[in-house]
């Protein structure tokens, strides 16, 4: 999976998604639901393992068990029952391998359908109906010939499954400094979105967020125009930008190749703040310029890593 064309490319605001299925049993037939997710958290597809060991004490009931793979042991999660759903069995059933926030886990689906190369224009934000009926495990929705492809939160089911990622509280902060900073958050999660203004604001921030990068573009090219009519310094209202890559929209990549493009905003430092930040995949952030990339179990350090980008110290 790593081998795809897009891993390679930065700022195109695109992105390849690995579309699969998952049948229900109905009646009188089975109920077909399309799914995806995106490549880059793809490590591979397999036939399901013969040899599945069940776990000891699993919190969820769709935690079948872990698998050996070449030599990792890697927990695998019945997709179908996480959604409440009852598999039918239709066929040889797949478990798509992840691998994000540096934590490797496998999923099983009914099957696999193709790759779609999408831009982030095509994928919609779910309205609260969807989110609330999916338990807020679907972040995006896009439309593919005759049928809608949903696009799984698979970080959240993770979190929520307790298999040791997610989100931790944070136990360390930075300490609150003399002079406040601004920052601007772009995140499409709005736990994320209010969980990082919280975590800025104790650290004398001051924080304005937007839902995606095209918000996020449409808020700077606002600040723009504010510091160009009042003959101020970009300092005045903008200190440092953290953005998610995965976003509807814009996402994070393609934001932070325009701000770096841009005369004015250009020296504004940029920290992307992403499960992708991985070994394989940080040669992406260093190609639009960010100046710093940061993954989510290291939130903790955020503010402070922030701090150092704004003083040089």
């Amino acid at each position: 999976m790593s081998n795809t064309n897009i891993l390679l490319e930065s700022g195109t605001n695109e992105l390849e998604i690995v579309e699969f299925f998952l049948d229900e049993q109905g009646t009188p037939n089975p109920y077909r639901g399309y799914y995806g997710v995106n490549v880059a958290k793809v490590l591979e597809i397999i036939n399901l393992p013969p040899h599945v060991t069940a776990l000891p004490d699993a919190r969820h009931s769709s935690i079948l068990g872990a698998f050996n793979q070449r030599s990792t042991i890697i927990p695998l999660i019945d997709l179908c029952m996480w959604l409440d759903k009852e598999r039918a069995e239709t066929g040889a059933p797949k478990a798509i391998v992840t691998e994000f926030n540096n934590i490797v886990n496998a999923f099983l689906v009914s099957g696999v359908t193709r790759i779609h190369r999408l831009s982030w224009e095509q994928v919609e934000s779910p309205d609260s109906y969807v989110a609330d009926c999916t338990q807020s495990s679907i972040t995006g929705v896009v439309k593919i010939e005759n049928r809608i492809v949903f696009l799984l939160d698979l970080e959240r089911i993770i979190a929520d499954l307790n298999i040791g990622l997610g989100m931790k509280k944070i136990t360390k902060e930075a300490p609150p400094t003399a002079k406040r900073y601004k920052a601007l958050v772009a995140d499409d999660s709005t736990m994320i979105r209010n969980l990082l203004k919280e975590q800025l604001t104790k650290a004398s921030f001051d924080v304005q967020t937007a839902t995606n990068g095209r918000d996020a573009w449409e808020q700077l090219l606002a600040i723009k125009q504010r510091i160009q009519d009042e003959q101020v310094e970009l300092g005045q209202y903008l200190h440092i930008i953290v953005s998610d890559i995965e976003m509807p929209a814009m996402d994070g990549l393609s934001l932070t190749k325009q701000i770096k493009e841009d005369p004015v905003l250009r020296n504004v430092p940029v920290i992307l703040f992403s499960s992708l930040i991985t070994d394989k995949l940080r040669h992406k952030g260093h190609a639009v310029g960010a100046d710093d990339q940061i993954s989510k179990p290291e939130i903790e350090q955020l503010a402070q890593r922030a701090l150092q980008l704004i003083t040089g110290q």
